[in-house]
């Protein structure tokens, strides 16, 4: 692994005996052999919650030996956490976080993060936000790099090499309409602008080793805390890979991750966490860069044995 200044980086080892291992890869078609925790948290999601729970529970249980769902009822009012709890009951992987009174996103995020006890975590929305139908192939990743990060996919065309044409063209794929597709585009381009990653999405479902993720000083407390966890880690020297995680429009309930309310808790969230610490981090990464991303969008950069395991990930950017 690259260089690592003592200011910004940590021990590699508190990841790597996750992460890099030396054992012959398993097919595809077997279980992932090394745990994984599912993350998740509620608010007045009584219309969802149970569906959520029938889904999570199926693809976890095809795809990994050792699983856990950590759900946070973050003070819900409705009937979620009567049918959390009844769940919970016939579903002894289920454990149920309950917050006094509605915390949002950022506090129950961390909350969950500190929950997890399996060797990987990854979070998905209630509503389901995100397309992990190809969990397997996602975790199989984890053999060559540390952190599996999701992008919104759309076709690679002449016009997407531009930049800011490029999100232009991809607003249609980032939400369920076109207001809050523009309100997630602004977020993109003002968590690029101040923190300097170069990921082509913040927002999106992401694995980590657990480790690495619980040995970050987490400070956000609105949904910034997703892409902090992203610029933290791609500090401490992590590789990443992007893979395309295609967003599905919610189907029931109500989202509140758009609200004013929530977007300028968003907003005064980033520019308070910029302040403290993003520009020393920013420097910092300035003097000693950070691995480069790689992307599955990109597959001349990538080794023949990864190369053979995105294959039918492809087919998202045609």
């Amino acid at each position: 692994m690259h260089n690592m200044s003592a200011s910004a980086r940590i021990d590699a080892s508190v990841w790597q005996g996750a992460t890099h291992r030396t054992d012959e890869h398993r097919s595809l078609e077997s279980k992932f052999e090394h745990s994984v925790s599912l993350l998740a948290w509620a608010y007045n999601e009584e219309a969802l919650i149970v569906s959520f729970l029938d889904r999570a529970t199926a693809l976890l249980e095809e795809t990994v030996v050792d699983w856990e769902i950590v759900l946070v009822n973050d003070g819900s009012t409705d009937r979620t956490g009567e049918l959390l709890n009844a769940y919970a009951q016939r579903e002894p992987r289920l454990r149920v976080i309950n917050n006094d009174v509605n915390r949002n996103v950022g506090y129950s995020c961390k909350r969950a993060i500190r929950s997890a006890s399996k060797e990987f975590l990854l979070w998905q929305t209630v509503d389901w936000a995100y397309d992990i139908t190809h969990l397997r192939t996602f975790l199989e990743l984890t053999r060559h790099f540390d952190v599996v990060q999701g992008i919104r996919p759309t076709p690679i065309r002449l016009i997407s090499y531009i930049p800011l044409v490029r999100s232009i063209y991809r607003v249609r794929t980032r939400s369920d309409n076109f207001r809050k597709a523009v309100v997630s585009l602004a977020n993109y381009y003002l968590l690029r602008i101040l923190f300097g990653a170069a990921f082509h999405d913040f927002q999106n479902i992401t694995i980590y080793p657990t480790k690495l993720l619980q040995s970050c000083e987490l400070t956000g407390n609105s949904s910034f805390v997703n892409p902090e966890c992203l610029i933290r880690t791609y500090s401490k020297g992590a590789r990443f890979i992007e893979v395309p995680i295609p967003f599905i429009s919610r189907s029931a309930g109500s989202a509140k991750g758009t609200r004013l309310a929530a977007i300028l808790r968003s907003v005064t969230d980033i520019l308070s966490n910029w302040i403290r610490w993003g520009i020393a981090l920013r420097l910092a990464n300035r003097k000693t860069p950070p691995a480069p991303i790689r992307r599955v969008a990109e597959p001349f950069q990538l080794s023949e044995d990864v190369v053979a395991l995105v294959v039918p990930l492809l087919r998202y950017f045609r």
